[in-house]
């Protein structure tokens, strides 16, 4: 169980993905407000066998506060006790969700063996001799063709609840194209109608591929989530949209100590561009900060880069007065965030 929050950066189908790793251990939910305060989207990760836990219940309260649209994956599918099913109504009653299975399991626990995509109605298979990297798509196996095709017509059934157009093709029972399904799962999970549950075993490296491919069809990016508040000088409310062209808007979200650079400074940047060598106006301490060096955290390494854009985030080298909770905006600016 993690005690501290994580921050990295991957790229997946030419997308920028930027994952914060959230503290698992029920005395540090203060350090996961602070996380969820900058995240546009969350995965929610339940064990197969546990299910739901109650500091997972603690962080989904906070989610919910925020408004955060979610994926629900169920994790250690082939662990023993292992029970698909029986998670989703975890996730329902102690929860209060609208989980939407987009997939099935094959086989559990020892006998896992690969997963059905209810939306394209095909098994996947991961190749063992590539420990899962490369994925064989099959047809759904005859033992399971009656349990995958009863949940996907319940799958496109909850989704005729919030797309129009999916309920008039379903009243006509017309087929539901997999556009026109990823289309309404993707607006009901953005609305928080529903949470979209994938499984998978992540130490052998099954389902995570699929779990990237949900993320990016389905959680929101910066441009998709409401424009950020902020006070200005006049104590007057603005908004600013997550675009490079406005003027900068960013908030220290994490301090911490660095054996090389002294303090690494985590900020999310809402709107505008932070670059290396900028000054930058902290509202709140009313002082002015220079950025010393920008990096991108890749697990234990860095990579060091010259800028952060609208939605990046990253971590900046400098900062002397600004802590946790601190905005950042364009000098000569004031600009504080709700």
């Amino acid at each position: 169980i993690t005690i501290t929050s994580a921050a990295t950066t991957c790229q997946w189908q030419d997308h920028t993905i930027n994952i914060i790793d959230t503290p698992g251990h029920v005395d540090f939910t203060v350090e996961v407000e602070r996380c969820l305060r900058v995240l546009d989207g969350v995965v929610a990760i339940f064990c197969a066998v546990g299910g739901v836990e109650p500091q997972s219940e603690t962080v989904w309260r906070q989610a919910d506060h925020y408004r955060i649209p979610r994926i629900a994956y169920i994790n250690k599918m082939d662990r023993l006790g292992a029970n698909f099913l029986r998670c989703v109504e975890m996730l329902e009653e102690r929860l209060g969700a609208n989980p939407l299975p987009l997939q099935l399991p094959v086989g559990k626990e020892e006998t896992f063996r690969g997963i059905i995509d209810l939306v394209q109605e095909k098994m996947m298979r991961f190749d063992e001799d590539t420990k899962g990297s490369r994925i064989e798509y099959e047809p759904v196996p005859d033992e399971f063709k009656q349990e995958s095709a009863a949940a996907r017509m319940a799958l496109i059934e909850k989704l005729a609840d919030f797309d129009d157009w999916v309920m008039e093709k379903f009243l006509n029972e017309q087929p539901v194209t997999v556009d026109e399904i990823n289309r309404a799962i993707r607006t009901a999970t953005l609305n928080l109608d529903v949470v979209p549950v994938l499984c998978g075993s992540s130490f052998k490296n099954k389902g995570v591929q699929p779990l990237l491919d949900a993320v990016v069809a389905y959680l929101p990016s910066p441009v998709d989530v409401p424009s950020v508040q902020g006070v200005n000088a006049d104590g007057v409310t603005e908004t600013r949209r997550a675009s490079d062209d406005e003027s900068l808007s960013a908030l220290v979200f994490k301090l911490t100590s660095d054996p090389f650079v002294d303090i690494l400074a985590y900020v999310r940047v809402y709107s505008g561009v932070i670059k290396v060598g900028d000054r930058v106006y902290n509202p709140g301490k009313k002082k002015k900060e220079k950025i010393g060096r920008i990096v991108k955290m890749h697990a234990n390494k860095r990579e060091e880069v010259g800028e952060l854009r609208a939605g990046d985030i990253g971590a900046v080298v400098g900062l002397r007065f600004s802590i946790t909770g601190d905005s950042l905006c364009e000098s000569g600016e004031t600009f504080t965030l709700d």
